[in-house]
């Protein structure tokens, strides 16, 4: 019972761990084909590198210097104060990419983490299969001997 209630949830969040996946890949696709749609070029100066996040300023096609919040896609290998060509969304100057590089960059990331993931959820079902296997045999153990030395009832 508790075996298969836990493969049932190790399968559940394997399969969130997909969808998640192939949300990184289909975003940056999504976010590539908004650029492409309305693309502006500029050359924008990198102002902060960070663990999860690089920042650049540029001035727009009418003048108008922005700093996107949410950072610049595909920034691996910049550094503070560099200069690179940038691609943005017209509509959204939020949206801004390096010029020449593509959502496939999302790619190899995705399938990397799915490979993680599959390997923890292998070895979570072999770890819950192993475990819930030696708990049922101490259970059958304690029953025969149970059943060979009966407890006896006191008696009123």
């Amino acid at each position: 019972m508790y075996r298969r209630r836990l493969h049932q949830l190790i399968i559940a969040l394997y399969a969130a761990s997909i969808v998640a996946m192939l949300g990184m890949m289909v975003g940056a696709f999504l976010n590539d084909r908004s650029i492409e749609s309305n693309p502006g070029r500029a050359l924008a100066t990198v102002t902060d590198v960070g663990i999860t996040r690089t920042y650049v300023d540029f001035q727009d096609s009418e003048g108008i210097y922005q700093s996107p919040q949410s950072g610049l896609l595909y920034p691996t290998g910049l550094g503070e104060g560099q200069q690179v060509w940038v691609l943005y969304s017209q509509s959204d100057p939020d949206l801004v990419k390096v010029e020449g590089r593509e959502w496939t960059l999302s790619i190899l990331p995705a399938l990397s983490s799915m490979v993680v993931a599959s390997l923890i959820a292998a070895a979570a079902w072999w770890t819950v299969g192993l475990s819930t296997r030696a708990a049922e045999r101490r259970r059958q153990a304690n029953e025969s001997v149970n059943q060979n030395f009966p407890q006896a009832s006191p008696e009123s």
